[in-house]
């Protein structure tokens, strides 16, 4: 069963393989009534199980101690029994979304909540219409217009499910817009109202829901960076699709995976063996720094000290060479000739030393344009690369796609949104799908393409996805994406002595490195965790 669980917590479907997989279960057999009443119990448990963030003082507590009963971020204590009687407000959509939130509104009405229904529409499919029948019948009020709604303690959102493309219009646009401007929580089934089911885009207006209960498996727009914020808290309610219909329905596409704390500390490189030494643990050689941008070759080295890997070498600027040597003593510190402005002018590496002799290079963080020539010769290694910042730069002046096409290594790139775009300018624009840029991004170039955001996203070239599902705004500090550079380059000089897939490394290095900065920020707040403090964060990981 756990089994069962952590695969359905790793898929990530579109509207069309959604629609597919439930009806592969309606076709074998389940009824689409079963399945209402199902999903609608689930949700209606959890409902119960979470008190609404900003609840009147007539449902809440004693009015002469007005909010005492919440803490300073409006949560109830958890030593603070919370006793039924909600006012909720059930709106109510036109398909079977609508229909699993008349569901929900008949067993919250049973379980002794004061619920009422918000229906605009006038049409509803037939078992919609049903079910509105039903709660009418029980003495539940429908209202029709925004302007005729009570007061409530929370909003249950069953407006529009998966699926929606096209922009709403008004009244509704009108309607959900005064829903969100009301101090109340709206829990969200499936989708917020408005949100396009893979691309995230806002269709006229959305819901702003303070918790998204997303039915069955994960949708694509969970994902999306620009719809973040409408989601709130988001959680899966499984409803036990079977494994099979999701294996039939996805066959050979190329699979969107959500990265799971299971998947990423399966891939680590642990245990060792008892019997082993530092160069059978990976040797990285980090090509990083200027006399500008010291602190980069700092923060990288760091990173891929927390690594674990066997063996690091730096290579920076000569005037640099003592700074690296106090800050990472067990480091091989390589000093190089430097240009005026001071830049690695060529690499200068121990005698007997080539680029063959690491199993993997790291290559940007403070380089500066000025090594143009370091990161065409690292390119045409034949070494596991990764390149960052000024080596994506670099790369985007000389023509990604034409010059990584000739590389017959591994090559991965970790572009924030601004290098994306310069790197690839023809590929679909990443701040409306990302999902999709980084995968036209990764075929077109041949390399696994790691494009940063608050959900990460990793493609290879087959077309195949693993996305960070949580991160904090923590991270958005300079010399962050330093640390996640050498953190990576560290497990992947690892990775190729143990011939683990470099997708999975990726994924593994991306996801870590948000966990730092989660628990980073829970213990210093999101204005408390600066690169070098992040770096501190990464060994609590595993």
């Amino acid at each position: 069963m756990q089994n069962r669980q952590e695969k359905i917590s790793q898929v990530v479907v579109t509207a069309g393989q959604m629609h597919d997989i439930e009806d592969r279960i309606f076709a074998a057999g389940m009824p689409v009534v079963a399945l209402m009443e199902k999903v609608a119990g689930l949700i209606a448990r959890r409902i119960q199980e979470i008190p609404p963030t900003h609840a009147s003082r007539s449902t809440w507590g004693n009015p002469k101690t007005s909010l005492a009963p919440f803490n300073k971020k409006g949560y109830v204590p958890s030593n603070i029994s919370l006793k039924r009687g909600y006012r909720v407000g059930i709106l109510v959509g036109p398909g079977h979304n609508g229909a699993d939130a008349l569901v929900v509104a008949r067993e919250l009405y049973f379980r002794g909540d004061e619920v009422w229904i918000y229906s605009p529409f006038s049409k509803l499919k037939e078992l919609t219409s049903q079910h509105l029948q039903y709660a009418q019948s029980l003495g539940i009020p429908i209202y029709q217009t925004i302007e005729q709604l009570p007061d409530s303690d929370l909003l249950i959102d069953g407006l529009f499910g998966f699926g929606l493309e096209k922009n709403l219009t008004d009244p509704i646009v009108s309607a959900i817009n005064q829903l969100n401007e009301l101090s109340v929580p709206i829990y969200s089934i499936d989708l917020p109202s408005g949100l396009h089911t893979n691309t995230g885009e806002v269709l006229g207006t959305a819901i702003r829901a303070t918790h998204t209960f997303c039915l069955g498996l994960w949708k694509l727009a969970f994902f999306q960076d620009r719809a973040l914020e409408y989601f709130g808290k988001a959680e899966l309610i499984d409803f036990d699709i079977p494994l099979a219909d999701v294996e039939a329905v996805l066959k050979d596409a190329p699979r969107i995976k959500r990265i799971t704390p299971a998947m990423a500390l399966a891939t680590l490189p642990l245990p060792r063996p008892p019997v082993t030494h530092k160069y059978k643990e990976g040797h990285l050689l980090l090509i990083c720094g200027s006399r500008r941008y010291a602190g980069g070759a700092i923060l990288t080295g760091l990173g891929a000290r927390a690594s674990g890997v066997g063996m690091l070498s730096i290579a920076v600027p000569e005037s640099l060479k003592s700074l690296l040597v106090s800050h990472l003593p067990e480091a091989l510190i390589v000093g190089c000739p430097e240009t005026e402005s001071g830049a690695i002018a060529h690499l200068q590496l121990p005698e007997n030393t080539d680029l063959s002799s690491f199993n993997a290079i790291a290559c940007g963080p403070g380089l500066t344009r000025d090594a143009t020539p370091i990161v065409q010769e690292v390119i045409k290694s034949d070494r596991p690369l990764i390149l960052d910042a000024d080596g994506l730069n670099i790369l985007a002046q000389m023509g990604a796609i034409a010059t990584l096409k000739k590389r017959l290594a591994v090559t991965v790139l970790t572009p924030h949104t601004g290098e994306f775009q310069r790197l690839f300018p023809d590929v679909a624009d990443a701040k409306n799908d990302r999902v999709k840029a980084v995968q036209q991004a990764a075929a077109q170039s041949g390399a696994v393409v790691l494009l940063k955001g608050a959900r990460t996203a990793i493609a290879n070239p087959q077309g195949g996805v693993w996305i960070v599902p949580e991160s904090t705004p923590a991270l958005a500090r300079g010399g962050s994406g330093d640390v996640l550079t050498g953190l990576l380059g560290g497990l992947l000089a690892q990775a190729e002595t143990k011939q683990t897939l470099v997708e999975d490394i990726v994924a593994t290095a991306a996801w870590w490195h948000s966990q730092a900065g989660i628990i980073a920020a829970q213990e210093r707040t999101e204005l408390g965790v600066d690169a070098f403090t992040l770096t501190q964060y990464l060994v609590k990981i595993h």
